[in-house]
């Protein structure tokens, strides 16, 4: 079934499902430039300037770009590697794979070798899309490595002069190759957008891997467009939103919330001009949808703290005595109470006076719908950001349920849960206490994985791995990891990703590990956040040259202790931090301690640390650790750090 408003001549025909609206991606693509061609369809800072690109130049160049892929070889079902920052040549390649009844497969752009090996395993990739140089040596090194990625095609082409030319070329040279081929082919148009269709994978990504290798998660158009159409209906979405491209390719969120809600809702999409600008690029588009990490919300909350505290002694007292007092209101908002007319006319004149201009500053002056999920949100940030005005909320969902399963809805938020199911979605609760998820964004599978879609996926609902409960309004708290429910020697239940989530709340840890397992207490092992921390250890005159020195300042061991006493008082009395170290360093995903989404690799961290559990259970007060470290040349070497074990004093 096709529509054709008539505009675009034969090109403007598009595929659409039996709801009216684009069965694809590349349908929603056709769409937008049939009826928005001249809405801005992609905005990139470049040099400090905004470039813009509207929906029928777009369509063009996706289209040109798919020409030139098929010259090259990238073939129907093939997976396409992309690596990368978001750019907008990025993004127009993986819809051009689409066109061709291919699909993207983005890798984060840190991985090391082994990593892209394994990343780069499904779907016979013989084609790939770099950035930049770097990202260019990197498939050069996995093409010697595998004889993966024939093709290698780039961006920005500096750097690269004096390269083998041999299977290198650069989007420019692809693309004008592509629109040659158009003027010979003009028919070319026509199989491009008619010829993908709903069932067809739109992009692969991968799973964390914590636990093991990561698993390819095929998402295929009618997940994306379905599952966003859903969202729409629930008011999750708006036509023609101002979108920021700015999360990380491989992960689900950018996939679905920034270029699928992009062609869905014909949105603008923006992109900052490096990562390294992204705030100071968010303050100019001020988007109407943001989505962050809970990790970015406290980032965001701990740079207004830290910038309140440096301004005039009137502005802090003005910021936090409006702030103390606005929390308190959304506080009470939220439990359903009503303000009276004095607190009324108060959070008037606070919203004029601090919550306004900040909300300005931030670059969150229009962001009608804000979101945040991956993991819990603390209390205190979630109210900070509510209190300001910007109505953020809690999503739930996976990369297998393209992130659309459960969210918050205006006038029904908690603070801990993650609302409802999504038009469309259903939600159960099995015996076991896992939350079940059956929808049309939920996968048929995994990529050339049989065995791991029979366990994950039975009579079409989706064995989501996370414990939960639905509570008396229909609302669903997420718990944690069904696998992950241990126990202490005494028999005590609990998930440690809980506990460590709440001690997560504090803008002075970045991250722990909670061991426990089979043992008679619990302990930590915490990773102190550098910048938080080293701005408190300043204002109060504690001197320090490196992460791992301030992390052993007494002060500071004092701190992070008040921290665990805090979270220990919502605890049983079996599940309270006893005892805990400040590593000497962040965990680090190149160390294989943390998956690239930050997830904790426990098997990991429990191997690494073995002799710093043991002390911890030891009754030493501090302890000895042999750091093995990698050189930038490959070499390996030993760095001796004495690390200082505290007690939990309640």
């Amino acid at each position: 079934m096709t529509a054709a408003p008539g505009r675009m001549g034969e090109a403007a025909r598009w595929p659409i499902a039996a709801n009216g609206e684009p069965a694809t991606l590349i349908a929603a693509l056709a769409r937008n430039a049939a009826e928005f061609g001249d809405r801005v369809a992609f905005r990139e800072r470049r040099y400090g300037i905004w470039q813009e690109q509207n929906w029928r130049e777009v369509f063009d160049e996706i289209a040109a770009m798919a020409a030139g892929l098929e010259e090259v070889g990238l073939v129907a079902d093939a997976a396409m590697t992309v690596i990368g920052d978001n750019r907008p040549r990025l993004y127009y390649a993986m819809l051009a794979a689409n066109m061709l009844r291919a699909f993207p497969s983005p890798v984060f752009p840190d991985v090391p070798l082994e990593e892209l090996i394994v990343a780069t395993r499904h779907g016979a990739p013989a084609v790939g899309i770099a950035e930049d140089q770097e990202q260019v040596d990197k498939l050069l090194e996995l093409r010697a490595a595998t004889g993966r990625v024939a093709t290698i095609l780039y961006d920005d082409e500096r750097g690269l002069d004096g390269y083998d030319p041999r299977g290198l070329m650069s989007l420019d040279a692809l693309v004008a190759k592509g629109r040659e081929r158009l003027a010979r082919e003009p028919d070319l148009i026509r199989r491009f957008v008619d010829g993908p269709q709903a069932d067809d994978i739109s992009v692969l990504l991968h799973s964390s891997g914590t636990t093991g290798l990561p698993k390819g998660i095929p998402l295929r158009h009618r997940n994306v467009t379905g599952g966003l159409l859903n969202a729409g209906a629930s008011g999750y979405f708006h036509k023609h939103e101002e979108l920021y491209a700015y999360l990380p390719t491989a992960w689900v969120g950018d996939f679905v919330f920034t270029l699928g809600a992009g062609m869905m809702m014909a949105a603008t999409i923006n992109i900052p001009e490096r990562q390294e600008t992204v705030l100071r690029d968010l303050r100019e588009v001020s988007p109407t949808f943001y989505l962050a990490a809970p990790r970015a919300w406290d980032q965001m909350l701990t740079r207004v703290q830290v910038g309140m505290k440096n301004s005039t002694p009137f502005k802090r007292w003005l910021f936090e005595t409006t702030m103390e007092r606005a929390v308190a209101f959304e506080r009470k908002r939220l439990e359903g109470g009503t303000l009276t007319l004095k607190e009324k006319l108060l959070d008037t004149v606070g919203n004029a006076l601090v919550y306004a201009p900040l909300r300005d500053h931030l670059g969150l002056g229009r962001a009608e719908r804000a979101f945040t999920g991956g993991e819990a949100l603390g209390e205190d940030t979630f109210l900070f950001f509510r209190a300001l005005g910007i109505r953020l909320k809690q999503f739930y969902g996976q990369t297998e349920t393209c992130a659309l399963t459960a969210a918050q809805t205006e006038g029904q938020v908690k603070l801990h849960t993650v609302g409802r199911p999504m038009e469309g979605s259903e939600i159960r609760i099995d015996e076991s206490g896992e939350i079940l998820v059956r929808s049309a964004s939920v996968v048929d599978g995994y990529y050339d994985d049989p065995e791991s879609s029979a366990k994950s996926l039975v009579d079409g609902w989706l064995h989501t791995g996370d414990a939960g409960r639905v509570d008396e309004d229909g609302e669903l708290v997420v718990l944690g990891r069904v696998s992950e429910v241990v126990r202490t020697a005494s028999g005590e239940r609990y998930i440690p990703n809980f506990i460590e989530n709440r001690l997560k709340f504090s803008p002075y840890i970045r991250n722990v590990a909670v061991i426990g397992a089979g043992r008679d207490q619990l302990t930590a092992i915490v990773c102190i956040d550098f910048d938080a921390v080293g701005h408190w250890a300043e204002e109060r005159g504690v001197s320090y040259t490196s992460y791992a020195e301030l992390s052993q300042k007494p002060q500071v061991q004092e701190l992070i202790g008040q921290v665990v006493r805090h979270v220990n008082g919502t605890q049983p009395e079996g599940l309270r931090v006893r005892r805990f170290v400040n590593l000497h360093k962040d965990f680090d995903a190149d160390d294989g301690e943390i998956t690239r989404t930050r997830k904790l690799r426990r098997n990991t961290i429990e191997t690494t640390y073995a002799s710093l559990i043991e002390a911890l259970y030891g009754g030493a007060t501090e302890t000895v650790f042999d750091a093995t470290i990698t050189y930038e040349n490959g070499e390996r070497g030993v760095i001796r750090r004495t690390l200082k074990i505290s007690e939990v004093v309640a």
